[in-house]
C-alpha cells in the first residue's frame, strides 16, 4: 500500500514518494507534503525550464533557478511558462 500525504499542490490526499527526491530540508519537506502526481507535474515543467533557457543542472546558478522554480511550482503560485515556449500538438 502507498504511503500517503496531504498534498499541497493537489490539495487533495494522494499517493506520496516512496523517497526523498531532493536533498536538505527542501527534499524533506517534498517528502512530507508533495504527491507522486505533483511531483511529475513539476518534473515536466522543470523539462521545460531546462529546454526552453538552455539551462546545464550542473551549474550552481542554473540549479539555484531550478530550486527556486521548483518551490514556487510546489508550494507557491506556481511556475511560470518560458515566455517563447509553445506547448506541443
Amino acid at each position: 500500500m502507498s504511503r500517503m500525504v496531504q498534498c499541497v499542490k493537489l490539495g487533495k490526499e494522494a499517493p506520496g514518494l516512496e523517497r526523498q527526491p531532493y536533498p536538505g530540508e527542501l527534499g524533506k519537506k517534498i517528502f512530507d507534503k508533495v504527491s507522486q502526481e505533483a511531483w511529475q507535474a513539476w518534473l515536466r515543467q522543470q523539462t521545460i525550464l531546462i529546454n526552453e533557457y538552455r539551462l546545464t543542472p550542473i551549474d550552481p546558478q542554473h540549479r539555484k533557478m531550478l530550486e527556486g522554480e521548483m518551490e514556487k511550482f510546489l508550494f507557491g503560485e506556481g511556475s511560470a511558462q518560458p515566455a517563447a515556449f509553445t506547448p506541443p500538438n
